[in-house]
């Protein structure tokens, strides 16, 4: 028998509840004014290392996560930040990233020279310090190359760190770069089979003041330099594979270590086989080959500098580019052509 509606009451309905609640929901977000400055030393898998009270009496090392309202912001390490919440430190404390700085320097590359997706290595890094070995595995003066693009294009100063010129003379290789007037250091692995304590002494004196990035090949020796600038630093080496000639990856993240004396820091880096740069606006590639750039001057308009007409071969000829010009020129050319394959 059906009911009418007249037989039906208040206690017959059901009431879906609202998984919202009734207090509206606020656009404001907490200011943090009590946030405490820290800068970012290590990063892994979303746990932030952090040095609170850098340089004071009470300096310490705080981990900490990031706060929800942050959103997909990124943090790296060099990340000047703010943290609030249990700022103890101590292996049972947390606190939260509130607040990212401005960056006075990013550091990038991709994938490879097609790759959208631009990873940012370090921030606030003022040097670039690229590290490659002169054999056991072969240098890659391509690599090179690209790493100081990205050097020149984050407004850093470049280093080239040549390691075990005990195996080769590096005279040859820094001929290369004389016209560019990249300041360059060399190590070599003494009788005992140590690195050179002068090489090591030389290449402290040029980290001395300043905060510097390491990246190189796997196996080129990064980390053994890294162990002697900071001897309790624990960086983990490795050696180089007989049969492909590539060395193994021994650091799997990015890591600030402060040089002894606390006058600088050093970032160590995980060795990398490729050094992609999509992210850099390929008209402005010739301006970071600052041997190169002078001689488009007179290159027809919309010159792409890989193409008969281009006045960079003359300038080549006529030996202002320096005893490795061709070289320089057919390393510019390769990086523009992969550039615009890749477009």
């Amino acid at each position: 028998m059906s009911r009418r509606p007249s037989d039906y009451d208040e206690s017959d309905v059901r009431i879906r509840p609202s998984r919202r609640g009734s207090r509206p929901r606020s656009k404001d977000r907490p200011g943090h004014e009590d946030a405490v400055p820290a800068r970012v030393v290590g990063v892994d898998r979303g746990r932030y290392t952090t040095l609170l009270d850098e340089g004071e009496p009470g300096e310490r090392t705080v981990v900490a996560m990031k706060a929800r309202e942050l959103g997909r912001k990124g943090i790296v390490v060099g990340d000047l930040v703010g943290l609030v919440g249990d700022l103890r430190g101590g292996p049972d404390s947390l606190a939260r990233v509130v607040r990212v700085h401005p960056r006075t320097s990013v550091l990038r590359r991709t994938a490879d020279d097609s790759d959208p997706v631009e990873r940012i290595i370090v921030a606030n890094a003022d040097q670039l310090v690229i590290v490659t070995a002169l054999a056991n595995p072969e240098p890659r003066p391509r690599m090179i190359d690209r790493c100081l693009v990205a050097a020149y294009d984050a407004g850093m100063d470049p280093l080239l760190l040549l390691t075990k010129a005990d195996l080769v003379d590096p005279g040859p290789f820094l001929q290369r770069y004389a016209p560019l007037e990249v300041p360059t250091l060399a190590t070599a692995a003494s009788p005992d089979g140590d690195l050179d304590p002068k090489g090591i002494a030389e290449l402290t004196d040029a980290l001395r003041g300043r905060t510097s990035v390491l990246v190189g090949h796997s196996g080129v020796g990064k980390s053994t330099v890294v162990n002697l600038l900071v001897p309790d630093a624990g960086r983990a080496t490795g050696q180089v594979n007989d049969v492909t000639g590539r060395g193994r990856h021994t650091s799997t993240s990015a890591v600030a270590l402060r040089l002894p004396g606390r006058d600088g820091w050093v970032i160590d880096t995980p060795g990398v086989r490729s050094f992609g740069l999509a992210h850099v606006d390929p008209t402005s590639i010739v301006d970071h080959f600052p041997d190169l750039a002078p001689g488009t001057g007179q290159c027809p308009r919309g010159c792409t500098h890989d193409e008969p007409e281009c006045a960079l071969d003359d300038w080549v000829a006529s030996g202002k580019a320096g005893p490795t010009g061709a070289e320089r020129l057919v390393s510019l050319r390769l990086l523009l052509r992969s550039r615009a394959e890749s477009d």
